[in-house]
């Protein structure tokens, strides 16, 4: 569940868009009130299906790739073989350091928190004498934030696809909606509708020495341009091509589940973003 509402993110959308989106709100609303097609589900509720897994995503490819947070082995080992809770943070050294001089890794260590804890959890920590808030999302490993938690390769693998998946190439924030197989990232019939276009799937792991940065296009798409700039050639992400040769069966929802660049290597946590 998200702790956002779609109205945040209207804020990055031109208001000719959010204008030409008016009329298909005006109608979901209006089915729901009357119980047609879009009506929800009884354990659903408006306000949370409309922001349910849509997240910001300007993450520039620098703090991904320059941090000193992940390109140093020692302190990503650090990271992820301690819970992701204020108190190892701060008994942590590597990790405290880093995240106190490097602008970079704390803009990564951000996303990194919101993609693995649910949104009940908040990461507060003074670092150099000055206060930080890292606030939980998605939750796509909360283990990793009790207190005995630790980042196992599953919890890599989704912390990196979701991620990868958050990176845009002018910095710039677009509303998005990340599916997959994690039950955190499944979309309402209501979300589906308000993101229909398929961009891409993204997997891979941040945390290696050198990162692996996976993508795969949806066939026809030319959308992963937000990801890549004006190329895929010079991508932060090693772009495979399309995902139907990449992927295993789309599912249900039209993300594509276990990508890779081989079936020897596929990564569990491939998440496919939609785009409105």
């Amino acid at each position: 569940m998200r702790s956002h509402s779609a109205p945040v993110f209207m804020d990055f959308i031109p208001s000719t868009t959010r204008l030409a989106l008016l009329p298909l709100l005006l109608t979901a609303l209006s089915l729901t009130a009357c119980g047609g097609e879009a009506e929800l589900g009884e354990d659903e509720d408006l306000s949370i299906v409309q922001g349910a897994t849509t997240v910001e995503n300007s993450l520039t490819w620098n703090s991904l790739t320059s941090n000193s947070l992940t390109s140093n082995s020692l302190t990503s080992n650090s990271l992820t073989s301690n819970s992701l809770t204020a108190s190892a943070l701060i008994m942590s050294s590597p990790v405290a350091i880093t995240l106190t001089d490097d602008p970079l890794a704390r803009q990564l260590y951000k996303y990194i928190v919101s993609c693995a804890l649910p949104p009940s959890a908040t990461i507060n920590v003074t670092l150099g004498g000055t206060p930080y808030s890292f606030a939980g999302e998605l939750g796509l490993a909360p283990e990793w934030g009790n207190p005995s938690g630790v980042c196992d390769g599953k919890c890599r693998s989704w912390v990196s696809g979701c991620v990868l998946a958050r990176v845009n190439y002018l910095g710039e924030a677009v509303e998005i909606s990340l599916r997959g197989s994690l039950p955190a990232l499944s979309a309402s019939t209501l979300e589906k509708s308000l993101y229909p276009l398929r961009e891409a799937a993204y997997f891979g792991n941040i945390f290696a020495s050198p990162q692996v940065r996976y993508a795969c296009t949806s066939p026809s798409s030319l959308l992963i341009s937000r990801v890549c700039g004006p190329s895929t050639i010079d991508c932060v992400m090693d772009v495979l091509g399309d995902c139907t040769t990449f992927c295993d069966k789309p599912k249900g929802d039209g993300s594509f589940p276990n990508c890779g660049p081989d079936k020897s290597s596929n990564f569990v946590g491939s998440v496919t973003v939609f785009r409105q």
